[in-house]
């Protein structure tokens, strides 16, 4: 491998050949600041925050400038320093002065980086861009008066997603990232996963808020209060007050959503074990009856939205199961209102969520079996930390409680669900000891795991083998879905799609920074709690046997079509303006 040789304020550093600037400076242990940055996604040079001496004519943008043998780097001259802040500078003097009430406060980049070039007021005054907010959608919150074109929200949608919901439109000045010639973002192909959020180092996207909501209901006598918490949820949560990504938080989490008020605290976890019995059972019954393969997953809301609109002509390959979150809902309104004696009007089911797409699905019109709204609203990761704070809450001072039954038992095998190859993984849990009517030896089928874009193998279900994929990211579920559509000349018959990556964990609506180190220690925290439960096959769950034998009858049964299946409808790539229409 082939070597430079430079320095870096006079600390020698060898670092590999092709490497940038900013690379050299940081394993010389030397910090450039960055803004519109974004390491392997978004690497360009534009907002030139990062400028160096380099010894030629113009200061250099380190983060896409190339090392050369000799180069001898200055970061912290006077022309370097005053550069920068000028930069920053003009980025404040179009950018609104509400820092105290903005949901990034004190967790914006451009916060920290004014605060670390000392800047105590602007010189630059003038015009400034005036734009209003677009809240159409159920998901996301778009508002260009904050936005800092720095362009990260779009590469990550473009290379990451492969959606390209949203690009700078008009020049100049009146330059804003919007959805193609300006639509709201509720009528363009974006599919809610929240990747941009994650991304932007301002308040310029941000999730639609269900924290108000939430309050009243619990304020409301009148209202008996449920919630119930995603897997992923439990290993982020920790993260808003300070802790380690990957900190399993899930007893801590239980107590403070007690604290919060809520009438019962149950587990998406449990949803989660039913949706293996009812997909698994599925995927059986299309493998023995003839059934449209490969079965797809369907409890990811943004690769819902996503197959709609890119792949409508493979909808019959997703499975029926609606997404545990949306069980759950129709479950509390139904069976636990039954078993608790609850007139479920008086029910409001709230959802702790890694993803805003989810804020999407519970308002779908196909989500209402119960007879009501399913699901009322859903908060983020983020929004909890939010309330917890808000409230008081800190959680490495509570103690650890349980969640409430009926829906409160749960597996390793729903833990799983909130990484990417999770679904699979706890699938095979199950389908490989109910068609070999024989116990697994080791529960832990690896090859689900990690963040390899797509993964495949073969499982041989004693003497029936059976092709699995698993990928995350919609980029990487386009390569899928071109391949089933050119024949599935790899022969799936399983194929676990999540929108985001890593899966759950690195949802939208986790907290901010979510990055690949940080994906990976939550991925660990998952198998972490996965293997501190006591029962680690949904099939095993007495919670799960018990829910079959008072209420539901049996998988795919009745009542579980009726509650716990659904089915999607085909979607335009562009929306026909009504005013054209009528022409």
């Amino acid at each position: 491998m082939a070597t430079v040789k430079l320095t870096v304020d006079g600390v020698p550093v060898e670092v590999e050949a092709g490497s940038t600037v900013l690379k050299a400076a940081e394993k010389a242990g030397i910090n450039i600041p960055t803004l519109c940055y974004l390491e392997g996604i978004h690497e360009v040079g534009a907002c030139r925050v990062c400028v160096v001496d380099v010894g030629a004519k113009a200061l250099q943008a380190a983060c896409v400038a190339p090392v050369a043998e000799g180069m001898k780097v200055l970061t912290n001259t006077p022309a370097v320093r005053t550069a920068r802040k000028t930069t920053v500078e003009l980025i404040l003097s179009n950018h609104p002065d509400n820092c105290p009430s903005c949901v990034r406060n004190l967790n914006c980049e451009l916060q920290a980086l004014a605060e670390s070039l000392n800047i105590r007021g602007n010189r630059f005054e003038g015009a400034r861009n005036e734009w209003t907010p677009d809240v159409s959608s159920h998901s996301i919150v778009r508002d260009p008066n904050k936005c800092i074109l720095c362009r990260r929200c779009v590469s990550v949608c473009e290379k990451v997603q492969g959606v390209q919901a949203i690009g700078p439109i008009n020049r100049g000045f009146n330059t804003v990232i919007a959805p193609a010639f300006g639509e709201l973002l509720a009528d363009s192909v974006c599919v809610n996963c929240g990747q941009c959020i994650l991304v932007c180092p301002v308040g310029a996207l941000y999730e639609k808020d269900g924290i108000a909501k939430t309050w009243a209901a619990l304020s409301d006598p009148g209202k008996h209060v449920v919630v119930q918490t995603a897997p992923a949820v439990r290993v982020a949560l920790g993260e808003t007050q300070g802790g380690e990504p990957g900190e399993v938080v899930t007893g801590q989490m239980v107590a403070g959503l007690r604290r919060l008020g809520f009438d019962g605290v149950m587990d998406t976890d449990f949803t989660a074990d039913l949706t293996i019995l009812e997909e698994g059972t599925e995927l059986i019954e299309r493998l023995t009856k003839g059934g449209v393969l490969p079965m797809i997953t369907s409890c990811s809301p943004g690769w819902i939205k996503f197959i709609e609109h890119f792949y409508p002509d493979l909808l019959p390959n997703l499975s029926t199961c609606k997404s545990p979150q949306q069980m759950f809902g129709a479950l509390a309104k139904t069976f636990y209102a039954e078993k608790k004696g609850i007139d479920p009007a008086s029910i409001f089911s709230v959802s702790i969520m890694p993803c805003t797409a989810k804020k999407f699905e519970c308002e779908r019109p196909e989500m209402r079996d119960s007879g009501y709204q399913d699901v009322d609203v859903v908060l983020t990761t983020r929004e909890l930390g939010r309330m917890m704070k808000e409230a008081g809450i800190v959680l490495d001072k509570l103690p650890e409680e349980e969640y409430d039954p009926p829906m409160g038992l749960t597996t390793g095998a729903a833990v799983i669900f909130g990484a990417t190859g999770g679904v699979c993984e706890a699938a095979l849990r199950t389908v490989y000891e109910v068609v070999t009517k024989e116990p697994l030896k080791d529960v832990n089928f690896k090859f689900c795991r990690g963040l390899a874009g797509v993964k495949e193998a073969e499982v041989d279900l004693k003497g029936t083998k059976v092709k699995v994929a698993v990928s995350h990211s919609l980029s990487n579920a386009r390569k899928v879905l071109d391949m089933v559509r050119a024949g599935n000349p790899n022969g799936w018959a399983f194929i676990e799609v999540m929108c985001c990556p890593g899966g759950c964990i690195g949802g939208g609506g986790q907290p901010i920074p979510t990055n690949t180190a940080i994906r990976q220690k939550r991925i660990d925290g998952t198998y972490t709690a996965d293997e501190r439960l006591a029962i680690r096959k949904s099939h095993e769950n007495p919670a799960i046997t018990a829910i079959y034998k008072e209420f539901l009858g049996q998988p795919l049964g009745h009542k579980s079509h009726e509650l716990l299946h659904t089915k999607y409808t085909p979607r335009g790539r562009y929306r026909i303006r009504k005013e054209k229409a009528a022409d």
